[in-house]
């Protein structure tokens, strides 16, 4: 019944938004501009890293999600509202350790059964295409590889924060934000509690052509770290056939300017991204080498991205999340696809790692997906994905196993 009790408070209230809109007629307009979604998304998922004295994991989950928008509250233009809920059920098919059900003799699924309100926040629109969101909200800047939701995971990552978006002039977009709260993608370590912070995020992205967009950013993690960069990326036409992508991106990290409890912490580290790919009648070839740089003087760990939505960086096996090796990661990554609306999409990606300082030989990954619309239900999917990871160095000890995972699933959204 727990599992439930966030998704039944949420149809509550999107029932009694329904009944205010559709009463106009007798005076009563509460809530305008209504809006539901939801989602359905099953999931099978097996993980098996090579002798680990564990079994594989294997994990059957289901999320149930369901919202409601408004935007007008009242009668006024000036205030809207967002709620969200998110049920992620395993049926009690828990082979697998989920870092919640004790099962440590299993290898790790992060998708632990819990519900929780992923979404509460009241909406203050202002002149000059200026929002302002209050409350429980998901925050995605640019690529997510900074601050994103992990919508990977069967339960998003989502903040507790003041929000201000703002599109000023047509070229500028502005998100600034204060967050206080976490809410990760793992049970919460209190129950029914984020985990608190005081952080700061600013980003600015100004498309300066049709070609090329810059973005600057400033993101200050409470007692974590305070990371300053710029990207320059864009998409652009050679002919009516060929296309080009890039990206290139650069950001320092130092001693956070906010501090949360812990104090006099030290960080010290570089970025460095650079991604190109050609796209010609629905076949695509890139290539990409990122680096996340090494830990400085007196500094225990390199590079660190811990609000990112990793699972889409340095392979979809998992292996270096978090891992913030202070030796640092160099990611060198090449990447085949073929996109048809008739065929689906299919991907394969290759990743060599190795560390930046001795350039010790950390593995390398083959990574490849299919997915597709389901024709006959509007709305349903099909994605078909498996990694497999295979270690280098045995000295370095986090990645000193071979990993592979494979994933089947349904996705469904209204």
């Amino acid at each position: 019944m727990k599992q439930w009790f966030t998704l039944s408070a949420v149809a509550a209230v999107a029932l009694s938004a329904n009944l205010f809109a559709d009463n106009t007629a007798q005076g009563i307009n509460l809530f305008d501009d209504v809006k539901f979604n939801g989602q359905v998304r099953l999931r099978y998922e097996n993980a098996d890293i090579a002798d680990n004295d564990k079994d594989a994991g294997s994990a059957f989950t289901a999320r149930t999600r369901l919202g409601v928008t408004a935007g007008s509250i009242a009668g006024t233009s000036m205030l809207g509202f967002g709620l969200e809920g998110v049920s992620v059920n395993n049926f009690g098919y828990d082979e697998y350790f989920s870092t919640a059900n004790g099962k440590t003799e299993f290898d790790t699924i992060v998708d632990p059964d819990q519900a929780r309100l992923t979404q509460g926040y009241l909406a203050i629109k202002l002149p000059a295409k200026t929002t302002i969101k209050a409350g429980r909200q998901i925050v995605n800047l640019d690529n997510q590889r900074f601050v994103g939701s992990v919508d990977w995971r069967q339960m998003p990552q989502s903040f507790d924060a003041v929000a201000l978006i703002s599109n000023p002039v047509e070229p500028l977009s502005v998100v600034a934000a204060y967050v206080f709260g976490i809410n990760p993608v793992k049970k919460y370590a209190v129950a029914d509690r984020a985990t608190e912070t005081s952080s700061a995020l600013i980003n600015l992205s100004y498309k300066m052509v049709p070609e090329a967009t810059l973005v600057a950013y400033s993101y200050m993690l409470g007692s974590i770290s305070d990371t300053y960069g710029a990207a320059l990326h864009g998409k652009a036409k050679v002919n009516p056939d060929l296309s080009l992508s890039y990206r290139a991106e650069y950001a320092i990290q130092s001693d956070p300017s906010l501090e949360y409890r812990v104090e006099d912490v030290k960080a010290d580290a570089s970025y460095m991204n650079l991604e190109l790919a050609a796209t010609y009648s629905g076949a695509t070839l890139g290539a990409g080498y990122e680096v996340l740089g090494e830990a400085g003087d007196d500094v225990n760990n390199g590079f660190m991205t811990p609000l990112a939505t990793l699972h889409k960086f340095n392979g979809w096996a998992d292996v270096f999340l978090g891992s913030n090796n202070a030796n640092g990661l160099i990611d060198m990554n090449v990447m085949a696809g073929y996109n048809a609306a008739a065929l689906g999409n299919l991907a394969l990606v290759y990743h060599s790692f190795s560390a930046q300082t001795g350039e010790e030989d950390l593995g390398s990954e083959i990574d490849v997906s299919y997915a597709n619309k389901i024709g006959a239900v509007n709305g349903l999917s099909l994605l078909l994905k498996a990694a497999f990871f295979s270690a280098g160095d045995e000295s370095l000890a986090f990645v000193a196993k071979d990993k592979t995972v494979g994933w089947a699933q349904l996705n469904y959204q209204f």
